[in-house]
């Protein structure tokens, strides 16, 4: 399995409050969330009137259409013009999904991807 992480750093020009700031930040997710596959949160920033941290993720079985769909996001969100798009890394993680078949979950009946 697959997974993908991205950080984007955003200023939010012209905001002189919290709730503004949030309101430009609300409409990013809800549109990067309607048009990809992938999850979206505030995760930095909080606190600041123009500076906001999204954290992207997405899951698939090939690294390189992760790492596409995740640049794609920072190039959706670029496009936007909502916000300056100040910073952003995309990082991809490879986890063996054999870890999870060793795990005995329902008392030695096999899972459905152990069965022959």
């Amino acid at each position: 399995m697959i997974v993908g992480a991205a950080l984007v750093e955003l200023h939010v020009h012209g905001s002189r409050s919290l709730k503004q700031k949030r309101g430009v930040v609300r409409s990013i997710t809800q549109r990067v969330r309607d048009r990809f596959n992938v999850s979206v949160a505030e995760v930095g920033g909080q606190d600041t009137w123009q500076r906001a941290v999204l954290g992207i993720s997405a899951a698939g079985c090939e690294a390189a259409r992760v790492r596409r769909s995740l640049e794609g996001v920072v190039d959706f969100i670029e496009g936007l013009h909502l916000a300056e798009v100040r910073a952003s890394d995309v990082e991809i993680l490879t986890l063996p999904h054999e870890a999870v078949a060793d795990v005995d979950v329902d008392g030695g009946e096999p899972l459905p991807w152990e069965e022959e």
